[in-house]
């Protein structure tokens, strides 16, 4: 029987590849246009988009958008962009239908609209007390009617019209997760030599604070970031163990290999230190141990 020494290991960080280098895949170029009621859950729909890796823009005025879409047809580097443009944009709105036919010619759109009924909307700004959009100076119901009036014809043009009224923030991003991860097919995916894999999505992304989105998670600062949850801490402990559990057992059967992958997101954050660190408690159980992160840039 080989000895625990002998068994390699190898931690990989699932999610998208790096792009731009010769090469190398990149996603299909692309542009997700978000619109809809004021209180539909827009944001957080961005934000469904940001974790998926899209580059993304909050209410970015109309007359901008052929500039945005041709800098993202140019860049090697954010070929997926996702922006929200709604009713505060005021009188320019009525410019985007035929801002959108062209942009269609020269770059794959996806429109977006989301909407609730006057209930789920009522209570929502009830709950968070925010002002209407379109002002103070009548009810929220009134400028809800005048707001849907507005939007009439842009929600004609939308490819995909998604009510909100039962859905909480998570069940949204949820939802919005699922149509489009498709679109992520070319740089996210299981390493295909993996034996056991893990999802870590379930932590606090670090992608969403501002100055850890450049960084990966071997930075000191990323990693004391996410280990500041204590289901990390609780994961990390309880897969160690499983492994050290499990690693006898493969060597018994003749395993001289074995490959397991932690995935995230964009396999920069969480995953890669996950694999760290459940890398370090292997070596300490006496194991030979590389991590390697696939998708993490070098």
């Amino acid at each position: 029987m080989p000895s625990r020494s002998k068994l390699k290991r190898i931690t990989r960080a699932a999610g998208k590849t790096v792009r731009g280098r010769k090469g190398e895949p990149r996603a299909a170029t692309e542009l997700v246009i978000i619109t809809g009621m004021s209180g539909s859950g827009k944001a957080s729909a961005l934000k469904a988009f940001e974790d998926l890796g899209y580059y993304c823009v909050d209410n970015l005025p109309v007359e901008l958008i052929p500039r945005f879409a041709e800098l993202a047809l140019q860049s090697g580097e954010i070929p997926r962009t996702a922006l929200v443009v709604d009713v505060r944009e005021g009188s320019q709105l009525e410019k985007l239908p035929a801002i959108l036919k062209s942009v269609k010619r020269t770059i794959p759109t996806k429109v977006i609209y989301l909407e609730a009924s006057d209930a789920a909307l009522l209570r929502r700004f009830s709950e968070t007390r925010r002002p209407h959009p379109l002002g103070t100076g009548t009810t929220v119901r009134a400028s809800l009617g005048t707001e849907r009036r507005h939007l009439r014809t842009i929600r004609k043009l939308a490819d995909l019209v998604i009510d909100t009224s039962k859905f909480n923030v998570h069940e949204l991003r949820a939802h919005l997760t699922d149509r489009f991860k498709q679109h992520s097919s070319t740089q996210h995916g299981l390493p295909d030599d993996a034996d056991l894999v893990f999802d870590v999505r379930f932590l606090p992304n670090p992608h969403f604070v501002p100055e850890f989105r450049g960084l990966t998670g071997r930075h000191p600062r990323v990693a004391k970031y996410i280990r500041s949850f204590p289901q990390t801490q609780e994961f990390i402990n309880r897969i160690s163990a499983l492994l050290v559990y499990l690693l006898p057992h493969y060597i018994r059967e003749g395993k001289s290999y074995l490959t397991i992958g932690f995935g995230c997101t964009g396999g920069q954050h969480r995953s890669v230190m996950i694999a760290e660190d459940v890398n370090k408690r292997l070596r300490r159980a006496g194991y030979k141990v590389k991590a390697v992160h696939r998708d993490s840039p070098k």
